[in-house]
């Protein structure tokens, strides 16, 4: 974007401020990311993808919302809300962002000593984001997530990604159901087992919070000094749900011993010690709020999540790739293939991952 028209809508939140160092971010896929100084401190400017995120004022309503309640909480903690929760800075008129013809922006506090990794890249850094992801879930129990708007609606509704699914297959727009019978069947077999988390939510018999649903590693800053997980970013998605949500895909994307694309599926398995690890981190910060139930299907949260992952590349595969970015043709169907793998693992060694999650529970 031109770097006048950049420091124009810095000056929106800063007036007649010295607007310097404006330099694009390029971490992230969604959102438009820049760093830049004002008034003698680091700041995030970021323009919100639209054509995602269609509503603006209903996500800027969530994040200014969680991030209010979790600078009480951290406060009242003794810690530092600067660094350990997003700080949204208003715009001269008092908004949380500003938007003109050409986006809808925003302004964070740029958290300092601190950095992001896409990748463990040393042991116990995987635990740190769990950590960070309970002690998120767990400063949160007590807010209202029912207040919150559903920024993309059924995200992680399970039976409405099967029927999804169910729908790519009966149309079958580009011919290739016949070429993944196998994997059609597999994901098929498994209909009745999608709304166990949904079904839990309406009744009751799992609690309603708010969930993070995105927690890869990235999306934890990583203190520089400490290695301590002390901030989770990336809130767009934040929105009601279930906590087995969060857990399940970090499970997911963290736990596997392989690419999310790995044509040999020999080499996919989920990694008993990288689950091992995030489950202690998690449910270590979470024992305060944590239910029976929760904890009951912190393992089926997992499965869950793969699950739904797996299904949405094969619907996606079964469309014509319309979703998800893809490098070659196939990467869909491989996706498709390496969750399913996982899935089937995660059912057959259930006895071990479950004994790791009381293990947890019990330390």
């Amino acid at each position: 974007m031109d770097a006048e028209l950049l420091k124009n809508i810095c000056l929106r939140f800063f007036p007649g401020a010295e607007i310097a160092g404006l330099e694009q971010i390029h971490n992230g896929h969604i959102n438009l990311t820049y760093r830049f100084t004002a008034n003698g401190r680091d700041h995030i400017l970021q323009r919100i993808n639209t054509d995602i995120f269609r509503d603006a004022a209903g996500l800027m309503h969530n994040i200014c919302a969680v991030t209010a309640f979790l600078r009480e909480k951290i406060t009242a903690a003794g810690g530092d809300p600067d660094r350990e929760t997003l700080t949204v800075v208003k715009t001269a008129d008092g908004r949380d962002y500003y938007s003109d013809e050409s986006g809808v922006y925003r302004v964070y506090l740029y958290i300092t000593g601190a950095e992001c990794f896409d990748r463990a890249e040393r042991k116990g850094m995987f635990g740190e984001s769990a950590k960070a992801f309970g002690r998120f879930q767990n400063l949160l129990a007590e807010f209202d997530a029912t207040k919150l708007n559903e920024t993309i609606k059924d995200f992680h509704n399970t039976p409405k990604r099967f029927e999804n699914f169910e729908r790519a297959l009966a149309a079958d727009k580009k011919g290739r159901a016949k070429g993944c019978g196998r994997e059609i069947n597999f994901y098929l077999a498994r209909k009745t087992y999608c709304p166990l988390i949904t079904e839990r939510l309406a009744d009751g018999r799992l609690p309603t919070r708010v969930t993070h649903n995105d927690t890869k590693l990235n999306n934890v800053m990583i203190d520089s000094a400490t290695g301590k997980g002390i901030c989770v970013i990336d809130l767009d998605t934040v929105m009601p749900g279930s906590m087995l949500y969060d857990f399940g895909d970090s499970i997911r994307f963290g736990a596997t011993s392989a690419a999310e694309d790995e044509k040999d599926l020999s080499k996919v398995y989920c990694v008993p010690e990288l689950y091992a690890e995030y489950a202690d981190g998690f449910v270590s910060e979470m024992k305060a709020s944590i239910t029976p139930e929760e904890i009951k299907l912190l393992h089926d949260g997992a499965v869950m999540m793969t699950l739904e992952c797996g299904m949405r590349f094969l619907t996606d595969w079964l469309e014509g790739d319309v979703y998800f970015r893809t490098s070659y043709e196939g990467q869909n169907l491989d996706r498709a293939r390496t969750q399913m793998k996982l899935v089937a693992d995660m059912e057959n060694r259930r006895e071990v991952f479950e004994e790791i999650i009381k293990n947890a529970i019990n330390n």
